[in-house]
């Protein structure tokens, strides 16, 4: 990545959004702008957990001015991400769809693991590389992360379903701040973190850091109190706990260091950050300015190099834990990228083609992670892994975008449940398919007699031109080749034999 390249993230988190634009230079990144806007989606999911129409307005009227700071940025410099609220929202397509034109960028909905993973990014970049074992923890709006690592490497990640927002809509839902209240939330906050007790033992880490959200509220109050804004203890806590009660009421609250945004959450955000510091015996939390959205914007500069994208190292960590036919897996990734770049030089398009071929590599990779559980449903179980996995680095869509490569590598079209106007997605199953065919008897094939395209006269027609003494040396490929033209007439995309 060039020096002075300007890089964004966008952190649609459950209590606020976040957009900070950063400039590259010799591998770090220099703040150059940072909004924030409490959008409170967190407090619009219903019982039913569908986001209100407010609580969309609210997210869709921020995203527009967003995008107004986002105008003549690149698909590669810009990463938005979605955390607990849109993973538990029903209808979360509904607000994405429309999101995703207003800003002009995708949107990924990360699991809790891998928001993890981005919080541990951002934060260990702040942090001196030492080989101090680190405990990191994350209090967001719906969600709570915990991680251990050293440097920047972390090797154990897990998301709660427990927040600031969740907490206080729950706990201090008229704003009335009393001990009963404190009380019953820190209770409750326990009850969920109990098992992170034994996943993060306090002979595990030598140092804990807050990161972000709940944290940086309250060290921000109690620096204006006149207590530390760089640790925060119990002594502390107890302290805020008390005066927060004395006062009685979120409306009545007016202290130095307390954000607006920041009043209607604070007593759930603080019950869960005292259970945390007392439950896992935190004599001291270190605050540290690393987040999620730095997190985001580290892994974007790591993109620009293969061997460094996170995404690349989970791909090969699967096919080794599933004991995946490597050698097999090279073999169709070299044919469908052969063929991909055919498509390629025989249609002029605006797709992004380098990432077009980048996925598919990987779905080439991955179709035979499930042959260890069944051979005969190999695709199935492949993609259910898929669709199932805490995958670092991928987002939930393409997991499942993967999932749905994998599963439509062999066999009948139908089951994918997709009307395949996708026309990225149609032009990579195409190519992974034939591929799959071409190398079904698992040695190198010969596969540059062939030439795939797409018609001039007839949309949505794939052409396999084969040279004529082809289909008489591999005659089950040829046949193979044919049960496949008959598997794309059920769809509106049509493969000729020529």
């Amino acid at each position: 990545m060039k020096n002075g390249t300007m890089l964004a993230a966008v952190d649609l988190g459950s209590n606020s959004f976040r957009l900070e634009i950063c400039r590259y230079s010799h591998g770090l990144i220099q703040r150059s702008e940072y909004i924030k806007e409490a959008v409170r989606q967190g407090s619009g999911l219903d019982e039913e957990r569908n986001l209100s129409a407010e609580a969309m307005e609210r997210g869709w009227e921020c995203l527009a001015r967003f995008a107004e700071r986002l105008a003549g940025f690149k698909p590669n410099e810009v990463r938005a991400v979605a955390t607990q609220t849109l993973r538990e929202a029903k209808n979360r397509h509904v607000f994405l769809g429309k999101a995703h034109e207003l800003l002009g960028f995708p949107i990924e909905v990360v699991s809790g693991r891998e928001e993890a993973r981005l919080i541990y990014q951002g934060v260990s970049h702040f942090l001196p590389q030492t080989d101090e074992r680190r405990l990191v923890i994350d209090i967001g709006g719906r969600s709570t992360e915990f991680i251990l690592g050293v440097k920047q490497e972390p090797s154990q990640l897990e998301s709660y379903r427990l927040g600031s927002v969740s907490s206080s809509l729950k706990y201090f839902a008229q704003g009335e701040l009393t001990q009963a209240a404190f009380h019953k939330a820190e209770v409750a906050a326990k009850a969920v973190l109990e098992e992170a007790v034994e996943k993060f033992p306090q002979k595990a880490w030598d140092t804990a850091f807050g990161s972000s959200g709940t944290v940086s509220a309250v060290a921000e109050v109690l620096g204006g109190a006149g207590w530390s804004d760089k640790t925060i203890t119990l002594e502390s806590l107890e302290w805020l706990k008390r005066h927060l009660i004395r006062i009685g009421h979120v409306d009545h609250l007016r202290m130095e260091g307390l954000k607006e945004d920041r009043r209607a959450v604070i007593g759930g955000g603080l019950a869960i950050l005292y259970a945390v510091l007392e439950l896992f015996q935190i004599d001291e939390l270190q605050v540290t300015p690393g987040a999620l959205r730095h997190g985001l914007l580290y892994d974007l500069i790591e993109r620009e190099e293969d061997t460094k994208d996170t995404r690349a190292v989970t791909v090969l960590g699967l096919q080794k834990e599933f004991q995946a036919d490597a050698e097999q897996a090279k073999r169709v990734s070299k044919v469908a990228c052969f063929f991909l770049l055919q498509l390629q030089a025989s249609k002029h398009t605006s797709l992004d083609w380098n990432r077009l071929m980048k996925k598919l590599d990987w779905a080439a990779q991955l179709h035979e992670i499930g042959a260890q559980i069944s051979h005969t449903d190999s695709h199935k179980h492949s993609a259910y892994i898929l669709d199932n996995t805490d995958a670092p680095g991928f987002a939930l869509y393409e997991l499942h975008r993967l999932s749905l490569l994998v599963l439509g590598h062999k066999g009948k079209l139908k089951k994918l449940e997709t009307d395949f106007s996708d026309e990225g997605f149609a032009y990579q199953l195409m190519c992974l398919r034939l591929a799959v065919i071409v190398c079904h008897a698992r040695r190198e094939p010969d596969y540059k007699k062939l030439q795939l395209r797409l018609s001039d006269k007839q949309v949505n027609r794939f052409e396999l031109r084969i040279e004529p003494l082809w289909p008489q040396r591999f005659p089950q490929s040829q046949h193979l080749l044919q049960q496949e033209v008959i598997a794309w007439q059920k769809t509106h995309w049509e493969l000729q034999l020529k």
